[in-house]
């Protein structure tokens, strides 16, 4: 969708900016008493976009084969990994403020003509006002600033690690670039260069290295097959399972909490481990602790309430709230019915995300999708889809 500039004095002749940002035509958007966040969930075929409040479909844009979705950042658009690019939903819902209060607008979402070329688009990481995007295929990372999508293609900067992988990247706040470290057959560390591109650190103990977290006081959390990597100041510690092999291979973080929630993997020769142990990692100890949840999960399972505490959606259909300070369960929420995870990775599965004190859930089984409030611990809204739901993101409008 081609984005044409309206100044502000068009919407409202009292209101004035110091940065103006391209919007849509003033007959294309809506003016709102608030932000409207939104969800993008993807199916065969294509992407639907709902009101993150009540559920109802705002909008749906065709896309083939099997996308991956993850906010790109500025709140308003969705980075779609798909095919040999890494593309870019508007999921049409933004703000924009003015001195002492702000102005919200929505319009009706459409793929952009924006896209970032990659032979096998992989890993999105948002950090310190940049996204990065790890393409698996050339090793190549690509950063920009999100806020700058909004203007069609943003300025980049590249960098390119010595051999390609299905790796991920994290750029931190003083320019500096902290990538995985590995080959087509095998990962095995993590290395951080600064902004000139001199090495401050680097580790060769993280087996399979798969997936990163930022916690607080921008200490990097990256898994490992037996334990995890942590890089704090300057530094970077092993964080060992508590096994011989305990693979940590997706993360949850909260840049409030020096915390992180894990996955937990104990056989190293299952084709399919469905665990019922999640990690809990103190950062600025370097120790890991297991919660027993007394039911599986899967990788789309995992996340963070505004409070730092854990969220995992168990294959017993219940959202299990783990406290990371004591590492415990201190409560369960059901939402859905008790389902199996696929064999497959790609296949609908149930997935939690959370945004604004709500987890979403979906439900491949019965193609729904579920709002659940953190606070009360109470389904608020539940909606048929039109298709069966795969991925789940939002934006914050």
């Amino acid at each position: 969708m081609a984005l044409t500039t309206a100044t502000c004095a068009l919407l409202l002749a009292a209101c004035a900016t110091d940065d103006p940002a391209p919007e849509p035509p003033a007959a294309d958007k809506s003016e709102n008493a608030s932000a409207t966040p939104r969800l993008a969930i993807s199916h065969d075929g294509g992407i639907t976009v709902l009101d993150a409040t009540t559920l109802e479909a705002v909008g749906n844009t065709a896309a083939t084969g099997f996308v991956r979705l993850n906010p790109a950042g500025d709140g308003r658009h969705v980075i779609v990994s798909a095919g040999d690019s890494f593309d870019v939903l508007d999921a049409g819902t933004w703000s924009r403020e003015h001195g002492d209060h702000a102005h919200h607008y929505t319009t009706e979402p459409a793929m952009t003509e924006t896209a970032f070329e990659a032979e096998e688009p992989g890993h999105v990481v948002r950090h310190a006002g940049r996204t990065v995007l790890f393409d698996d295929g050339t090793g190549t990372v690509t950063s920009f600033d999100p806020k700058d999508l909004a203007s069609g293609q943003p300025p980049t900067s590249t960098h390119r690690t010595p051999d390609a992988h299905h790796g991920v990247a994290v750029e931190l706040a003083d320019g500096s670039m902290l990538t995985t470290v590995g080959t087509e057959d095998g990962r095995t560390g993590v290395v951080v260069t600064d902004a000139d591109g001199r090495e401050r650190a680097r580790t060769d103990a993280c087996p399979g290295v798969h997936g990163e977290a930022v916690a607080a006081d921008e200490t990097v959390v990256l898994g490992c097959e037996n334990g995890l990597v942590v890089y704090r100041d300057g530094v970077i510690t092993k964080a060992q399972s508590p096994d011989l092999y305990g693979r940590i291979g997706n993360q949850a973080g909260n840049e409030n909490s020096s915390y992180v929630l894990g996955d937990y993997k104990a056989d190293p020769d299952a084709e399919l481990e469905r665990p019922t142990r999640v990690s809990i990692t103190d950062t600025r100890t370097s120790t890991v602790q297991l919660v027993d949840l007394g039911t599986s999960y899967t990788f789309r399972s995992l996340g963070r309430g505004p409070a730092g505490e854990g969220l995992v959606l168990g294959t017993d259909g219940a959202i299990h709230v783990v406290d990371p300070e004591t590492a415990r369960v201190s409560r369960t929420i059901p939402v859905i019915d008790p389902w199996t995870e696929p064999d497959e990775w790609q296949s609908p599965r149930p997935a939690l995300f959370v945004q604004d004190g709500a987890a979403y859930v979906t439900d491949p089984s019965t193609s729904t999708v579920h709002a659940v409030d953190l606070a009360s611990g109470t389904v608020t809204a539940t909606a048929e889809l039109d298709h069966v739901p795969n991925e789940l993101t939002g934006v914050t409008g």
